[in-house]
């Protein structure tokens, strides 16, 4: 894929669906949720007179959050259309006085001189569907004011990634019909997994908004149709920023699963790294 391809949405997997399906179902425990793992993950529990940027804005519900902590700036970007469509309308709901401006960008048209600095650059599993997951991390580094912080979920490397990049080419250039059906057997898998490892498979979907108050099924779509898709182990994450010029303080690794670890998907890794010199 080339580097006009990556600034182009027909290129990339429609998220922005299923984030418009999914802002529907934001509500108050939701917008909770999202609050208390923004401030796990940054280490802080407000954000007052900080400024916040959200590279793959989605739904909106991680800028809610910001907005909630107490930011005063907020931007978030999206290649989709129908994801700033969603923000915004996330926004006018629940913050309909928030400072908070959503614009349709891809992250490598984005830079300090366009967009300006921000205290908190914020991209959760986004940057690993963008065609270039190197460069989009350097792109996000770019945006974070000295001594700010980039907080970054990426998905960990398994040895399925291989496998997985094919079915996602697949699944997102699918029919209707071809997509549904490869949907109820991913969904079918997972429950049979869950089943073999002692888990409730119910229990688990009826608990899933207790994870950035996300929904499993939204998820599931997401994760079968995530193309352009690349992983990252935490020692190469910590490598790259290092050399773009940050520090690790802290992150959120997930254990692999006992059977056949990456067989039904990679999780993401969190991480929370501090800018400690320039690019």
């Amino acid at each position: 894929m080339n580097a006009e391809n990556l600034l182009d949405q027909k290129t990339h997997f429609a998220f922005g669906k299923n984030w418009l399906d999914y802002a529907s179902k934001i509500d108050p425990g939701r917008i909770d949720q999202a609050v208390a793992d923004l401030q796990r993950l940054s280490g802080v529990q407000s954000l007052r007179g900080k400024s916040f940027l959200d590279i793959g804005c989605g739904s909106g519900l991680h800028a809610l959050a910001a907005l909630r902590m107490g930011a005063t700036r907020v931007v978030g970007y999206d290649i989709d259309p129908d994801s700033v469509t969603a923000a915004r309308s996330t926004i006018a709901k629940f913050a309909p006085a928030g400072p908070a401006i959503f614009e349709v960008r891809s992250v490598f048209d984005i830079s300090p001189e366009k967009c300006g600095s921000f205290d908190v650059v914020y991209s959760w599993g986004v940057l690993h569907h963008t065609g270039d997951m190197r460069g989009a991390i350097a792109c996000a580094c770019s945006l974070v004011s000295p001594d700010g912080i980039l907080l970054l979920a990426l998905y960990k490397k398994t040895p399925f990634c291989g496998m997985w990049r094919i079915i996602k080419r697949w699944y997102s250039r699918a029919g209707t019909t071809s997509q549904r059906r490869a949907f109820h057997l991913y969904v079918f898998l997972t429950r049979v997994s869950a089943m073999i490892e002692g888990r409730n498979f119910d229990d688990n979907v009826r608990a899933y908004g207790g994870k950035r108050g996300m929904d499993f099924y939204n998820d599931v779509h997401d994760w079968l149709g995530g193309y352009p898709y690349e992983s990252i182990s935490p020692d190469k994450c910590h490598a790259l920023l290092a050399t773009l010029g940050f520090a690790i303080e802290r992150e959120f690794v997930r254990k692999p699963r006992r059977y056949f670890p990456g067989f039904l998907g990679s999780a993401c890794d969190e991480f929370a790294f501090r800018r400690v010199r320039g690019i």
